[in-house]
């Protein structure tokens, strides 16, 4: 099994169930012959210290992987990067006392917060990555940050075709976790 544990980000925000990051990465996952379950643990507007805070109880069902998308609303909210790091780490460590294999996808603060605030928010997951030696993608939202035909209104939330794109460039790392390859 594969726990997406996220925000509205992997929620599917605005979306139909199926059309939410973790069902369209089953669907993939399936497609390549890789019968994995995904299972949504993302909650809307969650944070890194909400994540912390229910990340027992999504680990009760004893994942075999962990996808571990958090941090878009800290970066939003201007939170402490010490603090998100602080949390992630936590996260993170529990995860790997869970004997879970873990992905660890990455965001960016928006300009907004300042260059120092910025510089010391993107630098936190490439740095966990490297300390716990777990694959990262970069930037959750690569390739669909800023467009507007792959977002939703709001200009935050990916819409179907935003969520295809995460998919494409997601799924052969979380395959190469469960031992597949797509």
């Amino acid at each position: 099994m594969i726990l997406v544990l996220g925000d509205s980000l992997s929620a599917g925000f605005g979306l139909p169930p199926e059309e939410a990051f973790p069902a369209r990465l089953e669907a993939r996952l399936r497609e390549a012959g890789i019968a994995a379950r995904v299972v949504n643990a993302g909650v809307s507007g969650d944070t890194t210290a909400g994540g912390l805070a229910r990340l027992d109880w999504s680990l009760a069902d004893k994942p075999d992987v962990v996808v571990l998308e958090l941090g878009a609303n800290d970066a939003l909210r201007g939170i402490d990067p010490g603090a998100v790091r602080d949390n992630l780490d936590k996260i993170m460590r529990k995860i790997e006392a869970s004997g879970a294999k873990l992905l660890l996808a990455g965001m960016r603060a928006p300009p907004n917060w300042g260059e120092e605030y910025q510089n010391a928010f993107d630098r936190i997951y490439p740095d966990l990555a490297r300390e716990y030696g777990v694959p990262l993608d970069p930037f959750f939202l690569e390739g669909v940050a800023m467009k507007p035909e792959l977002n939703q209104p709001d200009g935050l939330h990916p819409n179907a075709q935003g969520v295809a794109v995460m998919v494409d460039r997601i799924a052969p790392l979380v395959a190469r976790l469960v031992g597949g390859a797509t």
